[in-house]
């Protein structure tokens, strides 16, 4: 099962506050309180996000964080990479391949494929798509024909 750890969930959580339609910095205790997280676990996550240059922060006592660029420019995948690594859904479709069995396997370029699909429909999601309330379920392509997602009652 493909599936994001609590972290990066939690991360999404901390960056969809602050892309609440706030324009100043935002302290990490301010944050917490909003998302209901424990204050060290903000902490934390605010530490990897700016690592990953998706939030930026000052010290003092106008300080705290935000978001390093519009919400419509962090695409999902900048989130997963920033916490997960870059999307990797078998050993031979990452960057750092290790697989003994690459030169002789038969499927490793389809599973490239799909992991190529996976990244792009990542990257087609924003930030402020992953916000906004009520929004309606995103249209995607793979391998060139339109794919309709539908939620489920």
């Amino acid at each position: 099962m493909l599936r994001m750890s609590k972290l990066t969930d939690y991360g999404t959580v901390v960056l969809a506050e602050l892309a609440n339609g706030r324009t100043g910095f935002v302290s990490a205790a301010e944050v917490a309180q909003a998302t209901g997280l424990g204050l060290p676990t903000v902490s934390k996550l605010l530490k990897i996000l700016a690592k990953a240059g998706l939030v930026t922060s000052t010290r003092g006592s106008h300080g705290g964080y935000r978001l390093s660029r519009d919400a419509t420019e962090i695409s999902a995948a900048d989130l997963i990479d920033a916490f997960e690594g870059p999307v990797s859904i078998t050993e031979c479709s990452g960057s750092d391949s290790h697989c003994g069995l690459e030169p002789v396997c038969s499927v490793g370029s389809a599973w490239q494929r799909i992991n190529v699909a996976i990244r792009c429909a990542l990257d087609e999601i924003s930030l402020a798509d992953l916000v906004r309330a009520n929004s309606p379920m995103p249209q995607f392509r793979f391998a060139g024909m339109p794919v309709n997602v539908e939620r489920k009652s």
